[in-house]
């Protein structure tokens, strides 16, 4: 069972991976918004009447100046860059990109290994308010240095006169091409030549744009950006999050095969559209993410997930360094968690259900819990989970105890009580003969997962626990069903290196995000606010191997 525990660490239905795909499909334009352009005078475009209505993912900013600005603006970021740059030439500059489909192809590494690559199809369109002669110049000389760089050769261009404007196709040595056309003002640039031309059908009003759809609406001045993904776009995407985490959960044909098929009925079935929005706050950058979902889903997720008085005693238990930590508020748990596998089987077919019901466990293993329904039954409405080591692979989890036998009957069978005393008063502990996982109960509350996990979180602190520090009173007075804190520090340096181009030193900075997530009668609200928000996580994987 420890192979299989390890095996399905990773195998988690997140909003992390329909994050990553969005910030794949824009990651070529973000380009863009490094560059000079002279500007001349003239009034905001609405993006979204120049991209077709079938649009699968869109994005847009009407101000890449403002979009970026909160970033160069926070202080870990000022930390760590020498200086901060000038972003004034970025003002009033519009982007919009279009992702109108996804390629998939398969890339032989060796004969008997190979590897599947997905590239988005899309356009990227940018009003830069400039002359025509320098947005030519833009696309000529630096577009076509950007191509050389993704394509790691030097391309050949064709520069042609067509559709009224300025037309250029770069061919890689190996096939690829890329394509732009400028037209006054506005610039045209992505990979799929027919998607440009359904943008061009859209501006000759041969057919509707996505402002038609009304799914996306207008920006005010408050928002730095904003983003949606459609239905189908849902759909597409969901057939990539069962290769991605086949490929990745297990070695066995059998298991990829099951995840590849039950994984995109389940998002597919139960997630109907995501909505993106970026503002600026006193406290930070807040993204909103706003997930419909069908009707009968969310009345159940609306009553099952509703938030409980949340008790957060034991965030004390954490050290006050900890740098990731979630807050679990629900009424009901047990409740909770046998709706999500109701829901989960019934977005899938009979026999996924059953497999879903028989695998559901899993998720627990790592926490020393071989009954999530026993489990949480006999604890209270808020768990805390933390994660320790340098990869979170010492995951613990920490509830307040209404039945103590029960806590004990629902450990994994290997997790025996201590013959030995444990050497910190008033503490009943369990460890495996492994000694991998651990379990203690102190206080009214049961802490189980990792051994050393456990440890530091059973260690006396006479100064008090992380509920003590300014980021642990961030729980306070939160009536959100599921709240995360954590610390990045990777994004830091490679923000600096692509806005700055040179940090300050040896100075080492952090920083830090906070998401609430409520279930509501349409669906899923989450709000995250960071010191650089979605956009600059997205600038920063430009600069990284992620």
């Amino acid at each position: 069972m420890n192979t299989d525990k390890h095996r399905y660490r990773n195998f988690r239905i997140r909003y992390k991976l329909l994050r990553n795909i969005l910030s794949l499909s824009i990651l070529i334009c973000v380009n863009l918004w490094l560059i000079f352009l002279s500007s001349c005078s003239t009034k905001p475009t609405d993006m979204r009447t120049l991209v077709p209505a079938e649009t699968l993912v869109y994005l847009e900013t009407n101000d890449l100046a403002a979009a970026l600005q909160p970033i160069v603006d926070a202080k870990p970021f000022m930390e760590a860059a020498k200086r901060k740059p000038d972003l004034s030439a970025l003002k009033g500059v519009q982007l919009a990109v279009a992702v109108t489909g996804f390629e998939t192809r398969e890339e032989k590494l060796t004969d008997e290994h190979s590897v599947g690559r997905v590239q988005p199809r899309f356009v990227a369109i940018a009003d830069t308010h400039a002359w025509n002669s320098n947005a030519v110049t833009f696309a000529e000389k630096k577009l076509g240095s950007f191509v050389a760089n993704i394509y790691d050769s030097e391309p050949t261009v064709e520069k042609t006169d067509k559709n009224g404007g300025k037309y250029f196709t770069w061919t890689a040595t190996d096939g690829r091409k890329a394509y732009a056309l400028v037209i006054d003002s506005i610039i045209y640039f992505g990979n799929d030549e027919p998607a440009i031309e359904k943008c061009l059908a859209v501006k000759r009003g041969e057919t509707d744009s996505i402002l038609k759809t009304g799914k996306v609406p207008v920006t005010d001045r408050t928002t730095l950006a904003q983003g949606y993904v459609s239905t189908d776009g849902i759909a597409q995407i969901a057939a990539l999050a069962g290769l991605k985490f086949a490929s990745e959960a297990a070695d066995e044909s059998e298991v990829q095969s099951a995840i590849a098929g039950i994984l995109p009925k389940l998002i597919r079935n139960s997630i109907t559209e995501i909505s993106w929005t970026s503002i600026n706050t006193e406290k930070g950058i807040e993204d909103k993410y706003t997930i419909g979902m069908p009707p009968d889903i969310t009345a159940v997720f609306a009553e099952t997930m509703a938030p409980g008085d949340a008790n957060t005693e034991g965030l004390n238990q954490l050290p006050l360094d900890s740098t990731s930590v979630t807050v679990y508020n629900l009424k009901q748990p047990q409740i909770a968690w046998r709706s999500l596998l109701l829901i989960a089987q019934k977005a899938a077919d009979p026999v996924s259900g059953q497999v879903i019901l028989e695998f559901g466990g899993l998720f627990f293993e790592p926490y020393g819990v071989r009954s999530p329904e026993v489990f949480l039954s006999a604890v209270g409405s808020t768990l805390i989970t933390t994660k320790f080591g340098a990869d979170g692979e010492q995951p613990v989890v920490i509830a307040s105890v209404t039945d103590p036998n029960k806590v004990r009957s629902s450990f994994l069978e290997g997790l025996k009580p201590d013959k030995e005393p444990f050497g910190i008063a008033n503490v009943e502990h369990w460890t495996e003969a492994d000694g991998d996982i651990a379990a203690g109960f102190a206080g009214g509350s049961v802490l189980v997962g990792d051994n050393e996990g456990v440890t530091k979180c059973l260690d006396e602190k006479p100064n008090g626990g992380f509920r003590t520090t300014p980021n642990g009173k961030l729980f306070d007075k939160k009536n959100a069903a599921v709240m995360t804190f954590g610390i990045e520090t990777a994004n830091i340096l490679r923000l600096v290196e692509m806005l700055a181009r040179e940090q300050q030193g040896d100075i080492r900075s952090v920083s830090t995000y906070f998401t609430e997530t409520r279930f509501t009668k349409t669906g899923i609200d989450r709000r995250t606010t960071s010191d650089f928000g979605l956009i600059g996580s997205i600038i920063a994987q430009l600069n990284g191997d992620e």
